[in-house]
This record gives structure tokens, C-alpha cells and sequence, in this order.
């Protein structure tokens, strides 16, 4: 942490200065800003249930920090309260989002990743407002995260009144839906902390009935290791033959129990540029990326939370959708040019997708 604040200005209150906060942070683009508290023993004690379950499979760093993860202050010595804020993303219309998922010649990227990466975005929007802060009542203790260390943000934004966590896992509003990114700064100022939002989910179970490979086990459980978005963003290595069929055109990410929660009828379109699409990732055609070059790759995803994917996982994951595609001689084509790939993950995937296409044998 930076050096701690000596105290706020003269007449300037916790909840006065809380209001500032928020204030300043809707003024640098956030829907909506809330205060937190560091206790998280209910979601430690989820968070431990669901990694002895295992179903965080191959995501090691999710058990690599202990406590850290769930315990603020043990993580940033010094926290006492964690700001929590959203910034909606969502660049289209819903009917739009459901055409592209509908087609299955059209390459399916979740909808928050089609743009800038949003980690860059959120960080700076949050550190001006870090040092908004500081300009007011002096130097004070924070550190700003945006999904890049072990912090819960999703039950500290639920803490902090953003949303309560859906049965899908994901945070909703009342008034947004889902929507929307996630940011913290951990701060050692002693601010008054707001009140949760009720869970609203009732019951309603969209979202269980509509996942493509059951991965919402139950209410509030989700095995990572079959939810498409583990699959096709944070798994490194071979996807499960018996889950490539569900995936259909889906090659970053899924968005569908987004789609489906009813919440969602309040989502707002984003009023970010960063947000928009770049590269025509929106629209582009399962043949049309999987002809790109790790060059061309590299080229087109600077910027994007996606080029962490790497070249051949990319390849991968559009092989398991031209797989998944109606049978064509364009795909058989396409999925041909990268038979002799030298990853042997692609090779394996490739493989199973022409034999999709064109027939045990092939």
C-alpha cells in the first residue's frame, strides 16, 4: 500500500467523503460504486467446499494464495474497507447477441470480450480515482485490482450492495442485469459500508436449464471444468470429446445463461467506445478466423483480453466449432490447411472435426 492517509479534510466525514467517492466515480464512467467491509467467511468457507470438489480443475492459482484469497487484509496488510465498483459492458442489443450465437458459420466470442481488454480499461478508471481521492484528504493505503490478484470480487461487490450472485455464480443488478465489470480498490480509510441487495433469483432456473454442458450442477455450484468458458479460455489442454458437441460455435467464452436470466431485460448498452467491437470479432465466421497466422493472431488481438488464449488454443477452439459446423466442403478445406500443424493439440482437434465433417475414416 501507498503511505497511510493522515485523516480526511476538516468537516469532511466518512459518509460525506463515501459520497464523494461514489460521486467521482460515476463522473469516470462506473454505473455504480459501493463500500465493503473485508469479512468473507461465507464465501471462504464456498470457496474452500469448491476446491476440495475439485471443480476449479486445472485453475491452480485458485487454491495457490490460502486465505489470502478471501481474507483482505491477510492479502493487503492494513485494508479495512474495499470500494467496489461496475461498468456495464454489454455492446449490442440482446437479439443481436442471440442471432450470432444462433449461426453456427459465425464465431461466437463472449460479448465482454470483443473489445478492448477490460483489465486496462477498469485499472486506470480506478487508479484516477484512487488518486482523486488522495488530491482530497492526502496520501492513504490502497491498491487497485481488476481480476489480477486472488480477491473475491464478486462477494465483495455483492457485500458492497452491487448485486446479489445469481444461481448462475455471476453478480446481478436489480436495475443492470449482468452486464457489467468488476473492480476493487482495497483502502485503509475507515469508510461506512453499504447494505446488500436481497437475492432475487426466486424461483426462477433459466439459467440451470439452458447451460449447453449442465456445468450449474445446482443452484449457486458451477463445475468449472464443464463450463465452456474453463474450457475454452482458462484450459490449456485437450477438451473433453464428450463436451465438444455442446460447445456449437462458441470459441471464447459463452454468455448463455446471461442471456437467458430475466434480469437481463435492464441490461444497458454500454457507453464505452473501449467496448465495441474491434477486428469485426462481432461477426466474423469460424472460417474466417481460423484462417488467421500466428502473425495475423498476434496482430489482431493486440489489446484483447483474448491473445492470452495463444495461437494454437485459438486454433483449437475453432476447430471444435467447424466440427460442430453443417457439413461443407469449405470447412473440410479450412480444417485440412492445418492438419500438419506442429501442436499436437491441434492436431488432435483438428482431427476429430474432420471426422465430424466428413465421416469415421477420414
Amino acid at each position: 500500500m501507498h503511505p497511510r492517509h493522515e485523516g480526511v479534510q476538516p468537516g469532511d466525514a466518512p459518509d460525506r467523503l463515501a459520497e464523494r467517492i461514489k460521486t467521482w466515480g460515476e463522473a469516470l464512467g462506473f454505473q455504480q460504486l459501493g463500500i465493503a467491509d473485508t469479512r468473507l467467511e461465507r464465501a471462504e468457507a464456498r470457496l474452500l467446499q469448491w476446491l476440495d470438489d475439485g471443480w476449479h480443475g486445472s485453475m491452480d492459482y485458485m487454491a495457490r494464495h490460502g486465505t489470502k484469497r478471501s481474507r483482505p487484509e491477510a492479502l493487503i496488510p492494513g485494508t479495512l474497507t474495499v470500494i467496489s465498483a461496475r461498468m456495464d459492458y454489454l455492446p449490442e442489443h440482446l437479439a443481436e447477441v442471440r442471432d450470432a450465437l444462433a449461426d453456427p458459420a459465425q464465431a461466437f466470442v463472449s460479448r465482454y470480450a470483443i473489445g478492448r481488454d477490460y483489465h486496462k480499461v477498469l485499472r486506470r478508471r480506478l487508479q484516477r480515482l484512487a488518486e482523486r481521492i488522495a488530491s482530497h484528504i492526502g496520501p492513504f493505503g490502497y491498491r487497485v485490482f481488476v481480476d489480477s490478484a486472488p480477491v473475491m470480487e464478486k462477494p465483495l461487490a455483492e457485500k458492497a450492495g452491487l448485486g446479489w450472485i445469481g444461481k448462475h455464480t455471476n453478480l446481478i443488478n436489480p436495475r443492470a442485469g449482468s452486464w457489467f465489470f468488476l473492480g476493487e480498490i482495497y483502502t485503509d480509510l475507515p469508510l461506512p459500508i453499504d447494505r446488500p441487495i436481497a437475492d432475487h433469483c426466486g424461483r426462477c432456473h433459466a439459467c440451470l436449464d439452458v447451460c449447453p454442458t449442465q456445468a450449474i450442477v445446482a443452484p449457486y455450484r458451477l463445475d468449472a471444468r464443464r463450463c465452456i468458458s474453463y474450457l475454452t479460455i482458462e484450459h490449456k489442454g485437450s477438451i473433453p470429446e464428450e463436451l465438444r458437441t455442446q460447445i456449437g460455435n462458441r470459441i471464447y467464452g459463452c454468455d448463455d445463461c446471461q442471456l437467458v436470466c430475466p434480469w437481463n431485460r435492464f441490461a444497458r448498452l454500454t457507453g464505452e467506445d473501449d467496448f465495441q467491437a474491434r477486428q469485426g470479432l462481432d461477426t466474423a465466421t469460424l472460417i474466417d478466423l481460423f484462417s488467421w497466422s500466428e502473425a495475423t493472431f498476434l496482430q489482431r488481438t493486440e489489446g484483447s483480453a483474448i491473445r492470452r488464449l495463444g495461437h494454437a488454443r485459438w486454433l483449437r477452439n475453432l476447430a471444435v466449432a467447424l466440427g460442430n459446423a453443417p457439413d461443407s466442403e469449405t470447412a473440410s478445406t479450412a480444417l485440412r490447411s492445418q492438419r500438419a500443424h506442429p501442436s499436437p493439440l491441434v492436431h488432435e482437434h483438428v482431427d476429430w472435426a474432420l471426422r465430424r465433417q466428413l465421416g469415421p475414416g477420414t
